[in-house]
């Protein structure tokens, strides 16, 4: 606590800290980002790495019966400035997902991961106008700058000393709810411009539009496949580093002992045509350079915006191009493209 914050009945993890504001009869688990004047009750929090922003009001735990309601929030949930968040809501199958600045949710569940949840920017006959819009897999489509930015800053910041932390956002439990979400687009039979919760599970009380299923769908295969395939160079590595480069040939096809590497095997084998491990490095080298093409475009909006609204925005904003961590970003995606390259010729 920095600055008179109010923590009750509450449990903080490592890395979490409350500036201003209430937290009651919480748990915050690690990097909970609590800076400003907001209030939190009732939440149970255990993977933490989320922000409660100015103004939010999540402690909607009493309906005026009982105040016996409760706030799972889930891993990576930015809640933005001045939100209200009605009890009870679950969004642990919806982590690193955003609800934007202003927004009042209805009690819900959320399934999509990395989704943003904003204000309706229409009103749509049959749709509650107390829904907001979901678009899911947002933050892959639109702003990986903040999602590999915070796998950084949380190393960065740790100050643990007796606590270990997988700061990796692409972990086996993420990508099946990335399997899930996705899987449950397209089992859509009706194509429509609009759904919502009675058309596909879990999007809770939002409303989402066809070209945002689309996007998702896209989003989700790419990175569930990119996960996948980072498990593949790393199996690779392995092997080559222990005089095994015999069993390389068969690794795509062959189950392991290793948890981690069998959980991508297996989803190589059902997102990849075969069983060739080069085209699967190759393929990595690609998505690789998308991913941080990616980085740097969502970096380049916030450019484009600052400069229509800003006179001198480009005088003291770093462009994106300069940006230390999109610099950082394509040296790391020129040392992993390299290191692909030197696989490739051993093999």
């Amino acid at each position: 606590m920095e600055r008179h914050g109010k923590v009750t009945q509450s449990i903080l993890g490592p890395n979490t800290g409350v500036a201003e504001g209430e937290v009651t009869a919480s748990l915050l688990g690690p990097f909970v980002g609590f800076h400003h004047q907001a209030l939190l009750i009732a939440a149970l929090w255990p993977e933490g790495k989320g922000n409660v922003a100015y103004g939010a009001n999540i402690g909607s735990n009493h309906t005026s019966k009982a105040p016996d309601q409760e706030l799972w929030p889930g891993e990576g949930v930015f809640f933005g400035l001045g939100v209200n968040i009605k009890y009870p809501s679950d969004f642990t199958r919806a982590p690193y997902s955003i609800f934007a600045m202003g927004v009042n949710a209805l009690a819900q569940k959320l399934t999509f991961p990395f989704s943003l949840i904003n204000t309706p920017a229409a009103v749509y006959k049959g749709v509650s106008p107390a829904y907001n819009e979901i678009r899911p897999a947002w933050l892959l489509t639109d702003n990986m700058y903040t999602l590999r930015r915070n796998e950084e800053k949380f190393k960065k910041r740790n100050k643990a000393k007796r606590t270990t932390f997988d700061f990796d956002v692409f972990r086996p439990h993420i990508v099946d709810l990335m399997i899930d979400a996705r899987n449950r687009l397209l089992e859509v039979t009706e194509v429509k411009d609009l759904y919502t919760d009675k058309d596909i599970r879990g999007l809770g009380k939002n409303y989402m539009l066809e070209e945002s299923r689309l996007k998702a769908i896209e989003a989700y295969t790419f990175y569930i496949k990119y996960y996948a395939l980072l498990g593949l160079k790393r199996k690779v590595e392995e092997l080559l580093d222990s005089g095994s480069k015999e069993q390389i040939a068969d690794l795509i096809s062959r189950p392991s002992s290793d948890l981690r590497w069998e959980h991508q095997r297996r989803i190589l084998k059902t997102e990849l045509r075969g069983n060739d491990v080069a085209e699967g490095l190759r393929l990595l080298a690609e998505m690789q350079e998308k991913v941080a093409r990616d980085v740097e475009k969502s970096k380049e909006k916030d450019d484009r915006r600052g400069c229509r609204i800003i006179d001198d925005y480009e005088v003291v904003h770093p462009s994106a191009s300069n940006d230390a961590f999109v610099l950082d970003t394509w040296r790391q995606t020129r040392k992993m493209q390299n290191q692909i390259e030197e696989l490739l010729s051993k093999l």
